[in-house]
């Protein structure tokens, strides 16, 4: 699949825009879904106090609300930076079809932000990482999957 670079110039534009205002940090995304935008998203992280409202986060959002679904089949996007791990996972979890990026994770770390620790973290074992993780109540957890599993009409996802 071939990139429009239409499209990412309109991410890099919203990045740049976005960074130019304060709003928030330097990224822009856009899902485009058969030639349409369907959504755009910036930075909000510093003018939302949210950690989570990066711009592919943001126009995840606004994708899923304009297409009345969490999938996003069908749909590309295009990110001025190559996605964090968070942002990686949710593009995932949406079903994309595609992702473009113009900055890479070196040049992101270039920039001070810490995808590369992310990126380290998550292949440390549990008990090594930074913020320590327990599991806890594993046998009391496990029931809301079992009633989960047991639903004739659950939504898969």
């Amino acid at each position: 699949m071939e990139g429009n670079p239409h499209f990412m110039q309109r991410a890099i534009e919203l990045a740049t825009a976005n960074a130019q205002a304060h709003a928030g940090g330097p990224f822009g995304a856009i899902i485009v879904r058969d030639g349409e935008i369907i959504a755009t998203g910036v930075n909000q992280v510093t003018s939302t106090n949210d950690p989570t409202a990066h711009a592919e986060v943001v126009a995840i959002r606004e994708a899923c609300r304009a297409l009345g679904s969490f999938r996003l089949t069908g749909c590309v996007v295009y990110t001025s930076c190559e996605p964090c791990p968070m942002c990686l996972a949710a593009l995932y979890w949406a079903h994309v079809d595609a992702i473009f990026y113009g900055n890479s994770a070196s040049d992101a770390a270039d920039a001070g932000f810490a995808d590369a620790f992310l990126y380290a973290e998550l292949s440390r074992p549990h008990d090594q990482r930074k913020i320590p993780m327990t599991r806890l109540l594993a046998e009391d957890a496990i029931e809301s999957f079992e009633v989960w599993h047991a639903l004739p009409n659950r939504i898969n996802y």
